[in-house]
């Protein structure tokens, strides 16, 4: 991700004093994403991720970094959050460095797959049930902040920034979008990013799933939808059916589609493709100051909202 907040190899060094990890080797930011603050950390013990969050409160920290310890713990294979011990040997998942909650995770092998066919959708989509699945037994719940609220406050705000089209077609989503009661399909744990650069390859050809820091409770469906609006679209921005169908049965032969959420399959598409263009707008129109940066591309999520309100159909 993006660096915003600086960290030299000295404080790296001290922040490491309250876990058993070992000595910095070497410290490198991580040019990638758009929320947070990541650097690659070698220690004389292994490889981790060290994150400072830059937006997120104390209180939702222990809600991803718990997900992520509580999936690791049942073999999903993502990062594992190492422990701090603070005082009274009290131990915790994260700590404060330069005025920012941080925390290290283990690093998980591998790199990002930017072409992927039918066959490594398939695997994403038992990879994301899986996800699903072991999120039953997680204790702990969190509203989505991106939800209905939030698109709506935020098309407002972002308003006159956007040319009359933009918004008008902002304002017909979201109108259409709060007239789906999506409390009717299954409900759960959802990743929320499962983009491709938040999935990393082994050199075995093992996925391994990154980044749960938009990970809360919302529909399981609408998390499928996020998923193959990155992982199943063509340049041109519209669907390459052969790699939804290929996703889609891969997640199924993990958990099965109820007949009410293929009903809803065109709306959840369209949801997380508005939902993609509003966040892509707010980093491009409202940029956090970092010295290194990385934005997607907007208008890429808002012609793919526009297929999908033409060509988005049911699953059979």
């Amino acid at each position: 991700m993006s660096v915003f907040t600086a960290v030299s190899k000295q404080e790296a060094q001290d922040f490491l004093a309250g876990y058993a990890l070992g000595d910095v080797e070497s410290l490198e930011g991580i040019v990638a994403g758009v929320e947070n603050t990541n650097f690659f950390l070698t220690t004389t013990t292994g490889e981790y991720v060290l994150t400072l969050f830059e937006k997120h409160s104390i209180e939702d920290l222990g809600f991803y970094l718990h997900l992520m310890e509580h999936l690791a713990e049942n073999e999903f294979n993502c990062p594992r959050p190492q422990i701090r011990f603070a005082a009274q040997q009290r131990k915790e998942l994260f700590g404060i460095l330069n005025g920012k909650p941080a925390a290290i995770v283990s690093r998980i092998p591998g790199a990002p797959l930017l072409k992927p066919d039918a066959a490594d959708c398939y695997a994403v989509g038992q990879l994301l049930a899986q996800m699903h699945e072991i999120g039953i037994d997680f204790d702990m719940g969190m509203t989505n902040w991106r939800g209905k609220q939030w698109r709506e406050s935020f098309a407002s705000e972002v308003a006159p920034k956007l040319l009359a089209a933009e918004n008008a077609l902002i304002a017909a989503e979201n109108a259409f979008q709060a007239s789906i009661d999506p409390t009717t399909i299954p409900q759960g744990v959802i990743h929320g990013d499962l983009f491709r650069d938040n999935i990393l390859w082994s050199d075995e050809g093992v996925p391994g799933v990154i980044d749960f820091y938009f990970a809360c409770d919302d529909c399981l469906l609408y998390d499928i939808a996020i998923t193959v609006n990155d992982w199943c679209v063509n340049p041109d921005a519209t669907l390459d059916h052969v790699r939804v169908a290929a996703l889609i049965e891969g997640y199924q032969e993990v958990r099965a589609l109820e007949d009410n959420e293929r009903a809803l399959w065109p709306a959840m598409l369209r949801r997380a493709a508005l939902r993609t263009w509003l966040g892509r707008l707010g980093y491009t129109h409202f940029p956090q100051d970092g010295e290194m940066t990385h934005a997607k591309d907007h208008a890429f999520a808002e012609r793919l909202l526009r297929h999908h309100i033409v060509s988005a159909q049911p699953i059979v």
